[in-house]
């Protein structure tokens, strides 16, 4: 297929598509083993606060406070923020296609993601992501999380694109949905053969 010439630009999200999860269920579940916590008033604790904390309204230490540091613990806060750190790992196969693709085809690229920001901050650093986007809209630094429309628009803006020029990849199916709904071109991550094929399919081969 011929590449789309209109198409200059790729959103990505972090989390699911170019690393692991940051700090999903599945790492608050192995904290809670490993730190011998209470399951069900830790996921409580979490819920009812980490959507303050992804869209930069409170800081790490604040959020734990809440969920962790509300009593006396037997582990140090270094120790646990450490342990959190540990959970992300890279998906090599992803970065290297997005990093091969736009050398080869020049355009934009720009992570739209919902992180808070200390840990936003460490996996943008740990794992250079600064050397493959262009820039970052993340909801700790912006103000505004996933769903809401308007984290896509300020990338939009930020990249002075048009939502047509656009291909959004995120796992998520509602978030891409959310994004499809301004014009942007949807591209649902499920694995790296699945989207070099969506991509190539957009002429990116």
């Amino acid at each position: 297929m011929k590449r789309n010439l209109a198409v200059n630009t790729i959103f990505t999200d972090i989390g699911g598509v170019l690393l692991t999860n940051g700090w999903d269920r599945g790492c608050r579940r192995k904290a809670i083993d490993v730190f011998n916590l209470d399951a069900e008033e830790i996921e409580e604790r979490h819920h009812l606060t980490f959507d303050t904390y992804e869209v930069g309204k409170i800081t790490q230490e604040e959020y734990l406070d809440r969920v962790i540091f509300y009593k006396r613990r037997s582990f140090n806060r270094n120790q646990f923020r450490q342990f959190m750190y540990n959970q992300s790992e890279p998906y090599p196969q992803m970065l290297t296609l997005l990093s091969r693709l736009k050398k080869k085809y020049r355009f934009k690229l720009a992570v739209v993601s919902n992180e808070g920001r200390e840990l936003a901050e460490y996996r943008i650093r740990q794992f250079k992501l600064d050397e493959l986007a262009d820039f970052f809209i993340v909801s700790s630094f912006v103000h505004f999380r996933k769903p809401d429309a308007d984290i896509f628009r300020i990338a939009l803006d930020t990249a002075q694109v048009s939502p047509r020029q656009v291909i959004y990849i995120e796992d998520r199916p509602m978030f891409v949905q959310v994004a499809e709904t301004l014009g942007l071109r949807g591209l649902r991550h499920i694995d790296y053969e699945t989207t070099r094929e969506r991509l190539a399919g957009f002429g990116f081969k």
